[in-house]
C-alpha cells in the first residue's frame, strides 16, 4: 500500500474535497471550503513528498513531470475514491492537489437541482454551458446531468475529459469516456472525430481555447447536444468570453453561429451552508428564448439581464435571486451571501447572525 494512500483516507473520512501537499508544509485538506492540516502528520520535505508522489504514478508520468514541471491525471484508491491529481513544481520543490471524486454519481434528487437545470436532459441538439470558477460543482452538476440522459434515453454520449472523473457505466445510452493526452491528443482532436462517432450528446471538459470553442459549437450547430464548461460566473460573462476569444474579423461569424446553438447558460457558485455542515449552490440560469439569438448576434449583452429576469416563469433564475433564496430558506448566512452577490446593498437588512433552517448539503 502506497503511503499516500493514509492522506486519502483522511480526506475522504473526514468529508474533504481536496488535499494540498507542497514541499516544507504539512499536508493539507479543504473541508467544506476551508483548508485543515490533516492531523498527524508534520511538515513533508522536498525529498519526503517526492517519494510520495513517485509511488502513485508510472516512469514516464514522472519523467513527464520533471520535464514540464506540471502532470495532470487520475487516480483510483481501489474500492474506496478516485482522485483528480496535479504534480506542481514551485519554489520550495515539489507540490500535489489531489481533488476527490465521489464513488457515488448524484442524482437531480440528490443535488436538489432546479427544474428548469432538469429539462436540460431532454434537450436534442444545441449547446449547453455550466459555468462557475474552480471547485464550484460544475462536474457533479455535469454528471447528474449525463446520469439522467444515461438513465432515460438511447443515445451515445462522448464525454472528452482531462482527466476523466465521474465513470458512468451504460445503462440506457452508450458511452464513451475519453480522457485527453491517453486516449486522445488533444479536446479539439476529440471533438473533430465525433463528427464520426454518430455522437447524439457530446460533453467537453473544459472548453480551452479557440480552436475547442469554435468546434463544440460546430458539432452543436450540426445536431449533437453539447454540454461545456467554462471559468465564467455569469451568462454575460460567458458570451463575451466566447466571443473575445476570436480576432475581430471573426467574430460577426461566431456571433451568428453561437445564436444559432446556445440552448442555456447555467452559472453556478458552492456557499458555505449555515449549519456549517458543506455546501450549498447558488445558480443564475439563462435559457433560450425567442429574443436571445438577436441579442447575441447585436453584441448587446448587458440585455441579458433583463431576458433572465423575464424568464422567471420558465425556470430562469439571476444569481442574487439564488442567493436570496437561500438565505431565506436557512441554507446560508447573510454573510456569505452577501460575499457572493453582485448587489451587496440587497442583502444589508438580513441580520448578520446565522440563519435557522434545514440545509441540504449535498457538494463537500
Amino acid at each position: 500500500m502506497a503511503r499516500i494512500d493514509e492522506l486519502f483516507r483522511y480526506l475522504k473520512e473526514n468529508g474533504g474535497s481536496d488535499l494540498h501537499l507542497l514541499a516544507t508544509q504539512p499536508p493539507r485538506v479543504r473541508i467544506h471550503g476551508k483548508l485543515k492540516d490533516v492531523e498527524g502528520w508534520e511538515v513533508l520535505s522536498n525529498e519526503e513528498l517526492k517519494e510520495l508522489l513517485r509511488e502513485i504514478c508510472s516512469e514516464e508520468q514522472w519523467l513527464q513531470f520533471e520535464a514540464s514541471g506540471d502532470l495532470d491525471f487520475a487516480w483510483a484508491l481501489p474500492g474506496e475514491a478516485r482522485f483528480r491529481v496535479n504534480f506542481l513544481s514551485q519554489h520550495n520543490g515539489v507540490g500535489a492537489v489531489f481533488r476527490i471524486i465521489p464513488e457515488k454519481i448524484l442524482t437531480f434528487d440528490d443535488l436538489n437541482i432546479p427544474e428548469a437545470i432538469r429539462k436540460l436532459a431532454c434537450l436534442e441538439r444545441g449547446l449547453v454551458l455550466i459555468t462557475g470558477p474552480t471547485g464550484s460543482g460544475k462536474s457533479t452538476t455535469l454528471s447528474s446531468i449525463i446520469n439522467e440522459i444515461n438513465e432515460n434515453f438511447s443515445k451515445h454520449i462522448v464525454t472528452i475529459e482531462d482527466p476523466v472523473e465521474f465513470v458512468h457505466p451504460n445503462k440506457m445510452s452508450l458511452l464513451s469516456q475519453r480522457e485527453v493526452h491517453n486516449d486522445t491528443l488533444s479536446f479539439a482532436d476529440a471533438l473533430k472525430t465525433t463528427i464520426r462517432q454518430d455522437a447524439d450528446v457530446i460533453l467537453v471538459g473544459e472548453m480551452r481555447d479557440r480552436e475547442t470553442i469554435e468546434l463544440a459549437i460546430t458539432a452543436a450547430e450540426m445536431g449533437s447536444l453539447v454540454f461545456g464548461t467554462l471559468h465564467t460566473n455569469s451568462a454575460t460573462k460567458t458570451i463575451d468570453r466566447l466571443i473575445d476569444a476570436f480576432p475581430a474579423s471573426q467574430q460577426s461569424q461566431i456571433r451568428t453561429t453561437l445564436a444559432d446553438s446556445i440552448c442555456a447558460i447555467v452559472s453556478q457558485l458552492l456557499l458555505p451552508t449555515s449549519d456549517g455542515k458543506g455546501r450549498c449552490a447558488a445558480y443564475e440560469i439563462l435559457l433560450r428564448t425567442n429574443s436571445l439569438p438577436n441579442i447575441i448576434r447585436e453584441g448587446n449583452t448587458t440585455m441579458l439581464t433583463s431576458v433572465i429576469q423575464g424568464g422567471v416563469n420558465e425556470g430562469m433564475c439571476a444569481m442574487d435571486e439564488s442567493l436570496e433564496g437561500l438565505l431565506k430558506e436557512g441554507k446560508i448566512t447573510s454573510a456569505a451571501a452577501m460575499s457572493k452577490a453582485k448587489d451587496k446593498s440587497r442583502f444589508k437588512d438580513y441580520s448578520s447572525g446565522k440563519s435557522i433552517g434545514k440545509t441540504n448539503a449535498i457538494f463537500t
